[in-house]
């Protein structure tokens, strides 16, 4: 990955502000705003000092403007993809196994399953409140052991515990199951129901929905747990012995994962991949899949009063003083307006250094998935409530810079009086939270230490910067058991879903796939939305004609995946 050329970026601007369209009267508008200088009938330009500059022609007037301009554009970086050929899940044959029998069981106990995920959603869990935290870790430990999980633990961190259970199978292979069981806290308005009531309500063009905080989070992981208790009841055991490794920080950046991780993993060691139960389904029906995550680092960013640069140091004061005393608050923002350009490009100098260009592989995965894209545009726009991409991009480059480019993103700003009304106040300090979504080969702490270079470099030392959380980006092959495995059993149920190397978020798969060794992926049927939002929802009972899994099948694929990654496993010899 490599920055455009600066004629490029001639380019780019002078296609913005192409002179054939472009007055005169227009051009000496900018100017004037540019440089403080006004134009005068004599076609020279006279300063507010009136010192009488040279006549100007049109063209000289572009120059200027074209150089006036150059610090607010920034070619977005070029991501080169020279693969032709394009991954399709369809090479990939159908897993054929048919388990009718527990099918039948989870028939049987459909309406006790939609009772489990009721039971867990109604279980608070909102890690960054500790709300609930230690009953829901207690609640899934003894749901391992009701489902004869031999040893299970609470596992003590630094913060919130892990819980561990394992299934010994007498297998000769073994599925690590990554669970989180935190949720994010709830907001104060928008809810249709009580956030932790676990409704099941009538969903317009969808069908009847499971409604809740942790609705599409837990539901998939409960409803996995519904398909091996199918499993058991009617064959006695799984096909695979099972780990099941959960946290209760996924929410919070999983800052004590690798503490649980590191308890066990010599035993994780031997296991032969990990799999994460989710919903995967968008509301057309269509399944999709993904290889990897990005890293990320989140942090906080200060400003507070100092006798360096100013402003009140032990409390806010009146909003008059402003005329006499030094912002805090102004200062965060000057200093977060250098880590990008005005269009918000990066500007951290050597922030993509390290970034690895993508692969063959990836190239490949990357041109099966933007396939047909430009007619899906307005349709994901409009999905994201947005009119555009980033800057000027067209779908297959906001594709590519979702999969393979870094970001530089402000979550929130906090500062002074932010309720209703009028309170005229001078803030003493200001914060800002930023996160970075990281891709190969970046690391956090690099990131960190560019960030903290720059501010410094453009006098912002007093600025100071808190690192939250952090971890790097993890993936894994599309030529992996597991994931060939999967991928057939997508097939049964009628899916070709298009398989994206990682995605733009971020999760703590690098535990597994650096630090162990294995592979992981992220799977299942069934379509759920609004995890950090208002009105969460997992789709239990699909409207007639919906391509959605309804819950029982969503447990079927689940069925299907332990025994298909059994079998994969015992054909590749491993």
């Amino acid at each position: 990955m490599r920055a455009s050329s600066a004629g490029a970026q001639a380019t780019a601007r002078a296609a913005a502000f192409p002179l054939g369209t472009t007055s005169a009267s227009a051009i000496r508008s900018l100017l004037e705003r540019r440089f403080n200088v006004t134009y005068d009938e004599g076609n020279a330009m006279s300063s507010r000092c009136r010192r009488i500059a040279p006549p100007f022609t049109i063209a000289a007037l572009s120059a200027a403007l074209m150089l006036a301009l150059s610090p607010a554009f920034a070619a977005p970086p070029k991501i080169v993809i020279t693969e032709t050929q394009a991954f399709d899940a369809s090479s990939v044959p159908a897993y054929s196994g048919d388990y009718a029998d527990v099918y039948a069981q989870l028939d049987k106990q459909r309406e006790a399953d939609v009772a489990q995920l009721q039971r867990w959603v109604r279980q608070p869990s909102i890690s960054a409140q500790n709300k609930g935290i230690a009953q829901m870790a207690e609640l899934l430990r003894d749901d391992l052991s009701k489902l004869g999980f031999r040893d299970t633990a609470l596992v003590p961190t630094s913060g919130h515990p892990g819980v561990y259970g394992y299934y010994d199978a007498g297998a000769a292979h073994t599925l690590v199951v990554y669970m989180m069981y935190d949720v994010q806290p709830i907001e104060p308005t928008g809810w249709k129901v009580d956030a932790f009531a676990g409704s099941l309500i009538d969903e317009p063009k969808l069908g009847k929905v499971l409604m809740a905080r942790g609705a599409t989070n837990q539901g998939p992981q409960r409803a996995f747990l519904n398909a091996l208790d199918a499993v058991i009841k009617t064959r006695g055991k799984p096909p695979v012995n099972l780990i099941v490794l959960a946290e209760g920080e996924e929410e919070l950046g999983s800052p004590h994962y690798p503490e649980v991780v590191a308890k066990y993993q010599e035993q994780l060691r031997k296991a032969d991949g990990v799999f994460f139960p989710m919903n995967t389904q968008n509301r057309d029906g269509q399944a999709s899949m993904f290889l990897g995550v990005k890293g990320i680092v989140y942090m906080e960013l200060e400003a507070k009063g100092n006798p360096t640069t100013g402003g009140p140091q032990r409390n806010e004061v009146h909003g008059s003083l402003a005329a006499k005393l030094d912002s805090p608050s102004w200062r965060l923002v000057q200093a977060l307006a250098t880590l990008t350009t005005p269009d918000g490009e990066i500007a951290v100098p050597g922030y993509r250094d390290a970034i690895r260009a993508p692969n063959a592989e990836e190239q490949r995965l990357f041109n099966g998935i933007v396939r047909g894209a430009e007619g899906e545009q307005a349709k994901q726009l409009e999905g994201l409530g947005a009119a555009r991409w980033k800057n000027g991009r067209n779908v297959r480059e906001a594709a590519a810079a979702e999969l393979f480019d870094t970001t530089l993103n402000i979550d929130g700003l906090v500062a002074g009086y932010t309720g209703e009304g009028v309170k005229t106040i001078l803030p003493h300090r200001a914060v800002a939270k930023v996160d970075s979504r990281l891709v190969p080969n970046q690391t956090p702490d690099q990131a960190l230490a560019l960030i903290r270079k720059q501010l410094d470099a453009k006098g912002f030392q007093d600025i100071e910067i808190r690192k939250l959380s952090g971890y790097p980006p993890a993936q894994t092959s599309v030529d992996a058991p597991l994931t060939r495995a999967a991928l057939g059993v997508y097939r049964k149920y009628g899916q070709t879903p298009p398989v994206a190397p990682r995605i733009g978020g971020s999760a703590p798969y690098y535990v597994f796939t650096q630090t162990l060794g294995l592979p992981m992926i992220a799977g299942g049927l069934g379509h759920g939305n609004g995890a950090h939002a208002p009105n969460e929802y997992m789709v239990i009972e699909p409207e007639a004609g919906s391509k959605i899994a309804g819950l029982v099948q969503v447990e079927r694929f689940y069925v299907d995946l332990l025994y298909s990654l059994s079998d994969a496993l015992k054909q590749s010899g491993k």
